[in-house]
């Protein structure tokens, strides 16, 4: 699947809050942290947009499933399964 952000951007430092017993245990299994949560925070960005997405098309996704409803899928009497 294609990022959903260029993954060849400049790094950018930030400070974020963090429980500090689960850095301090993160840094004990030498967990890359930064790595982690920009996976965990894309991960996060596609479920977001595909959320936004099937809002977006709502109107058009019901049309189409109204329409396959009442007439089917083209092709169907060629199917042989």
């Amino acid at each position: 699947m294609a990022a959903i952000y260029d993954e060849n951007a400049a790094k950018k430092a930030t400070n974020m809050t963090v429980n500090s017993d689960l850095f301090r245990k993160a840094k004990v299994y030498k967990i890359n942290t930064s790595k982690n949560f920009e996976a965990y925070l894309a991960e996060v960005m596609e479920q977001k947009e595909e959320t936004c997405w099937l809002e977006e098309n709502k109107e058009t996704i019901e049309a189409f499933n109204e329409r396959v409803e009442k007439r089917g899928f083209f092709g169907d009497k060629y199917r042989r399964f």
